[in-house]
């Protein structure tokens, strides 16, 4: 039942608005630039100093000197521009980033973030931009599988590791729904067929609430 990555990625894409400046974060969120159409005209910045990212380069043509915050070889766009990184974090903190998306560990109930540290050793702990970018986006979508890989929920009452920044997660898209956080809680606005909503709460350790029109989270939209 749960959907492919990309799937999810393009479903998030969808949600992208036309002409907006966005950032998306290191590991799973980079697959949204791949989906988002052709219609839409989106600015990408990273925060280790780029605007007007442009797809991955052809193998061959990586410019070593041009890379995204991940170490990712990039392009340029015309009318893009590379500069201090210094600069890139006052354009998050001043609030010049339309929308993020970023990758989860934890989100709790209320919108709290945690994406920087757990009590696995083997993962040192890296917070990178995500503080920076979680309260200074204007608005904050996190892209996660709904548990672990050892079946653990992600969405919680309330996080258990470090905080990355306390209510800020507007929705949260999983390889099994499409979840808005609102002041009431969690609310599902879509699941992937097949799956009832016993199940969905079952692989959920807050409580969910379900929207009245509660539509399908198809694998190709």
């Amino acid at each position: 039942m749960r959907l492919d990555l990309r799937d999810v990625a393009r479903r998030i894409a969808r949600d992208i608005p036309d002409g907006a400046y966005v950032n998306l974060g290191i590991g799973l969120p980079t697959l949204v630039a791949d989906c988002v159409g052709s219609d839409k005209e989106v600015v990408y910045h990273s925060e280790n100093g780029i605007l007007g990212m442009g797809p991955a380069p052809a193998p061959g043509e990586e410019d070593p000197e041009l890379i995204n915050a991940g170490k990712q070889p990039v392009t340029l766009l015309p009318g893009g521009a590379f500069f201090h990184h210094t600069d890139a974090f006052l354009m998050m903190r001043g609030g010049h980033v339309d929308l993020t998306v970023l990758g989860a560990f934890q989100v709790s109930e209320h919108g709290d973030l945690a994406n920087w540290a757990t009590d696995d050793a083997s993962h040192p702990p890296a917070v990178g931009g995500a503080m920076d970018l979680a309260v200074g986006a204007e608005r904050v979508l996190v892209m996660t599988t709904h548990t672990t890989k050892a079946g653990e929920p992600k969405l919680v009452p309330r996080c258990s590791y470090p905080l990355t920044a306390a209510g800020v997660v507007d929705r949260v898209y999983t390889d099994l729904a499409v979840i808005d956080v609102t002041p009431e809680g969690f609310v599902v606005r879509e699941m992937v067929a097949g799956l009832t909503r016993e199940d969905l709460q079952g692989a959920t350790a807050a409580r969910l609430s379900f929207a009245d029109d509660v539509g399908v989270l198809g694998q190709r939209e």
